[in-house]
């Protein structure tokens, strides 16, 4: 997988979510180098890799694999673990999949469906499927801006696409093919059972103004979760790490020093 790296020390591992690649952790790395071997990785078939050939399955599964074979590479392990949205989903089963490998994990804004004992797996609200099988469509179409407005305003806040950064919106362009691809893989429930498991500290950051969905999540995982933290960040949404970079690089940064 593509990466960059900065700084020296204890290594931490940076994983992105949906549209996104390694440049979406920038923020942090120019936070965090100063104290630690910071790396952000872009998982296969992102930029820059996306759009080339490649032959190899699109699923979360994968992914979080991959993840541990990256960092046996490496030869850095035991990492910090550092993952937002759809890459959260994906680490917190990586976590339990390769124990070895993980220090301590945190997840902003997970993504994913919870488990709740008695009642039907919700993945996402009735009114948001819709949007999203529709983006997916634009997208397939060659309407790359329609599509994502759709997709980023629903796990975001209508408007989010209008009043993001000209970065943002370039990474997204790139990983646009990504979407569709996604949308066929849907992520695994989270359930008590699996968190109870968890063999290393969880952080949980949050957005006040984050989607339901994703407090949901956290709300549930810090119930759930045997050895967790949780810190909501005042006045951010989603993407709380570029928004409010001192913030989230400070919960991050404790979370890691804390004695254990």
């Amino acid at each position: 997988m593509p990466y960059v790296e900065r700084g020296a020390g204890e290594l931490v591992l940076f994983v992105h979510g949906s549209l996104c690649d390694y440049r979406y952790w920038q923020p942090q790395l120019d936070g965090l180098a100063k104290h630690y071997r910071c790396v952000a990785v872009s998982l296969t078939h992102y930029w820059p890799l996306a759009g080339l050939p490649d032959t190899r399955p699109f699923t979360w599964s994968l992914h979080a694999d991959e993840l541990a074979e990256f960092i046996d590479t490496l030869g850095a392990g035991p990492a910090h673990v550092i993952a937002h949205s759809r890459g959260g989903c994906m680490a917190f089963h990586f976590a339990l999949r390769h124990a070895r490998q993980v220090s301590t994990l945190t997840l902003a804004d997970p993504g994913g469906p919870v488990e709740t004992p008695g009642q039907p797996v919700v993945i996402l609200p009735d009114t948001v499927n819709p949007l999203r099988a529709r983006a997916a469509e634009l997208i397939e179409a060659g309407d790359l801006e329609a599509g994502l407005e759709l997709f980023v305003d629903s796990v975001s806040r209508v408007g989010s696409w209008a009043k993001s950064t000209a970065g943002f919106r370039r990474m997204a362009l790139d990983n646009a093919g990504t979407l569709p691809r996604q949308f066929a893989d849907p992520l695994p429930a989270y359930t008590r059972e699996a968190a109870s498991r968890m063999p290393c500290p969880v952080l949980l950051i949050d957005g006040e103004k984050s989607p339901d969905l994703f407090r949901r999540n956290a709300t549930a995982l810090a119930e759930w979760l045997p050895d967790v933290r949780r810190h909501t960040i005042r006045g951010a949404s989603h993407g709380m790490n570029l928004a409010h970079p001192s913030a989230f690089n400070r919960h991050v940064d404790e979370f890691i020093r804390e004695p254990r």
